[in-house]
């Protein structure tokens, strides 16, 4: 029993693959069509499924749909039909299933609570709508209640409950005072998700007596109101004072000081507590602390991270927020509030569920009389939803029989379809936490072909771009497309056309030839029609003299010219600019036909102009550079600025005008061509000056338009050619009076930061524009195209206000009015924002691959819907990357790649592709929030194309008639390769090429001996590689067979016509036939590889050499960038270098290589340097200053010993010093011993006893080595030393202080020069 289930399911899983493969009919959106052709109902617009409606208003429930022929509409009430006919407050729109129900004249909304459905219906099918659910909004007054007032201790905690009436929708609460100033929150103070207002602990400054909670009920656009709160906070000092002045002396009780606490949790309460929240909504979850110091809350994810991108704190961290939760958000959330004194946690563990959602929506089937197709709903959620179906709104257990029809879960699948199976399918998904319906239709069409594109619609191209000719279509059957060229032309085939399915013809590179009438035929079963267009290929549009860099004298005159080529069809326009910009408004710009020229040049025309010529086809720009230079002087005139204007005069003052004069100052030789006023103002913007006006030179009056409230001061500036004068000294000020504001803010903008908030931001007026003081703005918004009344609120004066709790990307009305104290501006004009974007949340849908060719590839999807976008639609991004090469059969790092196409654009080319490989690819939709899901993968594969050339070719092993060629395989193989092709040809020594030979070689093979050649003949070898799609890039290579040893002569050679007919062959194949010959460029002899090592007056030149035995070479060389001829010189024999003698040191040479008896044929030049001149090596030392002053000091050294030694010989074996020591037996100089540091008297190295008086070395004459004798610094350092200016040492000789004198070890070293130095002391 098992088996045979196992067998039908795998019947059911085949037929539902090949369903899947057969596509249905696309119906264009052309009008005209779509008012013709029969179509069941399709549900177009409803209510949604939570309707909540202001009990004041009419109840308006939508029902829109369209077909062919129009649908009429049904609806039923709580399951049962409901007939309008007999309430007489229900009416039904005109040609819509939308209802009317008249609340506003007696009617009450409460009788209309229910749930509705709609249903419309033609000839072919009925459409339902979801169950619409009517509820009437509520917003309760709040329950009287006794309040007491809370009083409390200073670092305690509170909480202010708020307990709002239960409304419909529920109500958003604030809390404000009697100012109706909202209260200030911070970590310590804080509104909970529940209202509440939690105090971590409270401070003296939180007594008040107004603490109110607001609730807003946003459908009927009304507050209520909580009766105000009382809270007073007895501070420590406070109540200590007011317990001793109720206690006697004897009473030593007192409060407690305020006392430091650690964090406890306000809410929620416990360690632990549970969430659920569906999927795709916003989780909230919140953790208030009371402590002393206030708590910071942090919080994390037990075991995980939190969402990046989705996570967001609020309310100073005690909220977590994250938004459009999956399942994966499902975990333990924990929030751990800390302060000096300790921490505390809780832990929420989230559940996330899922009403149902599509994952593919069953979409309408328009098909032919026979054709097969199939319905998909597939949907999840969690629980798993359940599936099920109904035909014409009735479940399909009960509906009548089709045939065609088989339902297999959340599928149905028909087989041979007729007229009469023509009906509307609604899907149903649904679990505990909602339900999803879809309409999908079934629509069966027998219909001839049509052709949409207009007869002898006329293309223009621009030669060498693409020309895409349509032709839209539409049949059942799908008609066949087929292009020809003319009215009885061929069909067009070939790689040099790309025929779309949409019908459009695409030439890539349209050329003149292109040009002509072009003819779509459509046929199907039913019938066939066409229609002709025309295409004309254009000449593109050049400038053929382009504008060239100028240089010009200022007060001269320069042109550009910009000389254009163009199709004498086309009408081209020539528009100059200026540094990107339109030329100034200056009558010394004259633009001609073809040329610019700009009279009288001053310094601001310096920059760069540009020439840009337009078609109606095609657009192209050419730009120069004009730098203008000072003129020359002239010696007997000096122009200068103009003097500055003085005596400024205010007269004629009005409330808006008043009348400036002054009087001109020197015009320095240069006319004053005008005057520039500015004004002050002194009351909004003291010190800084504004542009007023401009005037001619000849005018020293002007009458000046004034704003209110600014208080005016004038000065003004002289112009001339020169430059601008100085300003004038300032006029007198002169006070406005206040008035209204005469303008509004501009540059108004709705933009929100924030799914749920629009910013409205303007530009506020500048001072002298408020008019008057106390400048403010009424800030007004609503939503657009719903009947809402204006919000407004007045702002002082900023730029910006925030609305808060705004749906997602909706329209708004906004309008912002300026007002002072005086009054309100003129109503100003409204604009339109929009809300806050989110994330788009759809995918886009049935995405296509069309490969074109082995290396491009065309993407095409459905858009997305425009609510899903949920923000201004950029564009669409596709990702595509490489899976895998087909031929290679490894993977490498994947590399993903992105192209963005910009704006509603539902198809793009995928260019640079490697052939034979496997890509993948989504797209995803981009709103200015950023990215959306992405599509399912899509897997395609790319066509073989040809390989790239073999990876190298190596000849080898030549013998008298055999050669061996090695070779790699290609790199990039673009394919399976079948095969390798080798040719190759002979080369005699007049450098004519033989007969070609050509062999395939197996694809598989890597070497090859080719036998039976000629000896000493050189061949020309080609080599490439092939796949089934053709021959890739060929290497060459050449190679010599060698001579015979016996010296036997090569094949004679007929008088420079060809070889002999000596025979060769390489295999079975191979046969040679008298060849005729052909001259080409000589190949060989050559000389390569020219190297050159330079010195001073000589270089080591060297060279490779091919070609026949016994050449005879020369060197030719000569000073580079000279015109000297070259001087040459004989090689000896046959060698490969020589060696260039008495060249000059420090100077470049060229030098090339030939050989004797071949007429011109020598090495390409190379160039070398020789080095620099040196300065002789041999220095003569004995000139050296500073080995004359060494020699100096040795000397001078060597005289001092020798004064020494002869003062030492008459004195005795005592120095000075020890002399001295004696006499005066001073305990506190010692004498240094040499093993711990001190000094004593010199000692034989053998015995280290004192030596006699007069002795001055040791027995044996030696001399330790330990210690060196002739370094001062161990001396100067250790012995209170010190040196004269002159380098001469001062001082004695003292040892360490010790307690007790010892006899040390005398040294026994020879006497150093600074000891024979202190002797002098």
């Amino acid at each position: 029993m098992m088996k045979k289930k196992s067998i039908s399911a795998s019947k059911a899983s085949l037929v539902f693959f090949l369903c899947q493969m057969i596509s249905a009919l696309d119906v264009p959106l052309d009008s005209k069509l779509l008012e013709e052709l029969s179509q069941p109902p399709t549900i177009t617009q409803q209510s949604p499924k939570d309707y909540i409606v202001d009990p004041r208003e009419n109840i308006v429930i939508q029902c829109e749909a369209k077909g062919k022929p129009p649908p009429s509409f049904s609806w039923t009430r709580n399951g049962t039909h409901f007939d309008i006919d007999k309430d007489e407050q229900v009416t039904m729109k005109p040609n819509s299933g939308t209802l009317v129900i008249n609340i506003m004249n007696g009617g009450k909304a409460e009788a209309y609570e229910g749930v509705y459905q709609c249903t419309a219906r033609n000839e072919r099918g009925a459409a339902i709508s979801n169950n619409i659910v009517i509820r009437p909004s509520r917003s309760p007054l709040w329950t009287k209640e006794k309040l007491e007032p809370n009083q409390v201790r200073e670092g305690d905690s509170l909480v202010l409950h708020c307990r709002p009436p239960v409304g419909l929708p529920p109500p958003i609460i604030f809390w404000m005072d009697n100012a109706f100033q909202r209260l200030p929150q911070s970590e310590r103070v804080s509104q909970g998700l529940n209202g509440d207002l939690y105090f971590s602990n409270v401070q003296p400054e939180d007594t008040r007596e107004d603490y109110i909670c607001y609730a807003r009920f946003n459908h009927t656009q009304t507050i209520q109101q909580k009766q105000p709160i009382s809270v007073k906070v007895f501070s420590m000092d406070s109540l200590n004072d007011t317990i001793a002045a109720n206690l006697s002396d004897t009473d030593i009780y007192g409060a407690k000081p305020v006392t430091e606490r650690p964090p406890i949790l306000l809410t929620p309460t416990g360690t632990t507590s549970n969430k659920v929240e569906l999927r795709g909504n916003v989780l909230l979850l919140e953790c208030i602390a009371a402590g002393l110091p206030t708590p910071v809350i942090r919080w994390i994810k037990e075991g995980g991270e939190l969402p990046a991108n989705r996570t967001f704190f609020e309310n100073f961290k005690k909220t977590l927020k994250i938004i459009d939760v999956s399942e994966a958000d499902s975990g333990n959330y924990k929030c751990i509030a800390r302060n000096i004194l300790g921490s505390t946690h809780h832990v929420i563990s989230v559940t996330v569920k899922a009403a149902p959602y599509w994952i593919t929506a069953p979409r309408n089937l328009v098909l032919s009389p026979g054709e097969d197709g199939t319905l998909i709903c597939r949907a999840n959620g969690n629980p798993k939803p359940s599936i099920s179906w109904l035909a014409n709104g009735v479940p399909i257990a009960i509906a009548p029989e089709d045939p065609s029809r088989k339902v297999d879960g959340d599928t149905i699948i028909f087989s041979a379809v007729q007229e009469r199976s023509s009906a509307v399918y609604q899907c149903n998904a649904s679990n505990e936490y909602g339900y999803l319906l879809a309409n999908a239709f079934v629509n069966v069409l027998a219909e001839p072909p049509r052709i949409l594109t207009p007869a002898n619609k006329l293309y223009q191209v621009i030669l060498d771009s693409p020309a895409l000719i349509d032709c839209a279509y539409f049949g059942s059957p799908k008609p066949e497309i087929e292009w020809f060229k003319g009215v009885k032309g061929s069909i067009l085939r070939g790689n040099e056309y790309v025929f779309h399915d949409n019908g459009t013809l695409e030439i890539p590179v349209a050329q003149k030839d292109s040009t002509g009438t072009y003819t779509c035929v459509a046929r199907n079963e039913l019938g066939k029609i066409q229609n002709e267009v025309q295409l004309e290929v254009k000449d593109p549009t050049m400038i053929i003299k382009q504008p060239e860099y100028k240089v010009i004298q200022r007060y001269g005159h320069v042109s550009f010219e910009c000389i254009i080529k163009h199709d004498s069809t086309l009408i081209p326009t020539v528009i100059w600019l200026k540094d990107n910009d339109e030329l100034p408004d200056d009558e010394r710009f004259l633009v001609g036909k073809d040329n610019l020229t700009i009279m009288n040049v001053t310094d601001k025309d310096d920059g760069t102009y540009t020439c840009i010529v337009n078609t109606t086809l095609d657009s192209v720009s050419a730009s120069a550079v004009l730098t203008v230079v000072a003129a020359p002087p002239t010696p007997a005139i000096i122009y200068a600025r103009p003097n500055p204007p003085f005596d400024l005069e205010l007269t004629g003052q009005l409330e808006r005008s008043i009348e400036l004069s002054w009087i001109p100052g020197d015009e320095n030789n240069s006319p004053i061509t005008s005057f520039v006023i500015e004004y002050e103002d002194g009351l909004h913007e003291p010190g800084v000056w504004h542009y007023q006006t401009e005037v001619p030179g000849s005018q020293t009056t002007v009458q000046l338009k004034l704003s209110p409230y600014v208080n005016y001061s004038f000065r003004v500036i002289a112009v001339n050619e020169i430059g601008r004068s100085q300003p004038s000294e300032p006029s007198e000020q002169y006070l406005t009076k206040s008035a209204n504001p005469d303008e509004n803010p501009s540059n108004v903008q709705g933009i929100g930061s924030e799914p749920d908030n629009l910013v409205i931001t303007w530009e506020s007026l500048k001072g002298f524009q408020s008019n008057g003081p106390g400048l403010q703005y009424k800030v007004s918004w609503r939503q657009k195209d719903v009947d809402d009344e204006w919000t407004s609120v007045v702002v002082a004066n900023v730029s910006k206000y925030i609305v808060s709790g705004t749906p997602t990307f909706v329209p708004y009305e906004i309008k912002v009015q300026a007002l002072n104290d005086l009054g309100y501006a003129p109503e100003p004009s409204e604009v339109i924002g929009h809300s806050g974007e989110d994330l788009p949340m759809v995918a886009p849908g049935n995405v296509q691959v069309h490969v074109i060719n082995s290396t491009l590839a065309k993407v095409h999807w459905d858009p997305v819907p425009l609510k899903s976008v949920r923000g201004h639609l950029q564009g669409y991004k596709v990702y595509y990357w490489k899976v895998q090469s087909l031929s290679r059969r490894s993977k490498r790092h994947i590399e993903k790649k992105i192209l963005t196409f910009r704006g509603n654009k539902t198809f793009g080319m995928l260019p640079g592709l490697e052939p034979y490989s496997s890509y993948k690819l989504n797209v995803r939709v981009v709103n200015g929030k950023g990215e959306g899901p992405a599509s399912p993968d899509k897997v395609f594969k790319t066509p073989e194309g040809v390989p790239s050339s073999p990876s190298f070719l190596k000849i080898t092993n030549p013998t008298l008639d055999s050669l061996t060629l090695e070779w790699g395989s290609p790199t990039h193989p673009n394919g399976v390769l079948i095969s390798y092709i080798l040719k190759f040809q002979p080369i005699n020594n007049t450098h004519e090429l033989g007969p070609l030979v050509e062999i395939r070689i197996p694809a598989n093979e890597s070497s090859l001996i080719l036998k039976n050649l000629n000896y000493s003949t050189r061949y020309k070898f080609y080599f490439n590689a092939q796949t089934s799609v053709g021959s890739g890039s060929q290497i060459t290579e050449e190679a010599v067979t060698i001579m015979d040893e016996a010296g036997i002569p090569r094949p004679a050679v007929g008088a420079g016509k060809g070889y002999s007919e000596t025979l060769f062959a390489t295999s079975p194949v191979m046969h040679t036939v008298r060849p005729t010959f052909y001259k080409v460029q000589p190949l060989y002899p050559r000389i390569r590889n020219v190297t050159t090592a330079a010195a001073e007056t000589y270089a080591n030149i060297s060279w490779e050499y091919e070609g026949p035995d016994h050449a005879n070479f020369y060197v030719e060389y000569g000073v580079a960038g000279s015109k000297e001829d070259w001087k040459k010189e004989i090689v000896n024999g046959s060698r490969s270098f020589f060696v260039l003698k008495g060249l000059t040191p420090g100077t470049a040479y060229k030098v090339r290589v030939g050989a004797e008896g071949l007429s011109g044929f020598r090495s390409s030049e190379d160039v070398f340097e020789t080095g620099p001149a040196m300065a002789s090596r041999q220095v003569d030392i004995a000139t050296q200053g500073w080995f004359i002053g060494l020699m100096c000091a040795v000397a001078l050294l060597i005289l001092i010993l020798l004064i020494v030694c002869f003062i030492r010989r008459n004195k005795g074996g005592k120095y000075p010093v020890k002399e001295k020591e004696d006499a005066h037996a001073d305990p506190e100089i010692q004498p240094m011993k040499e093993d711990d540091g001190t000094f004593g008297e010199y000692s034989d190295a053998e015995d280290h006893k004192p030596l006699k008086k007069g002795s001055r070395t040791p027995s044996d004459r030696t001399v330790k080595k330990e210690d060196s004798d002739d370094s001062l610094v161990d001396y100067g350092e250790g012995v209170n030393g010190q040196f004269n200016e002159d380098g001469s040492f001062i001082g004695q000789y003292s040892g360490k202080k010790e307690k007790e004198p010892a006899e040390g070890n005398e040294s026994s070293e020879a006497p150093s020069p600074v000891n024979a130095m202190n002797s002098f002391v």
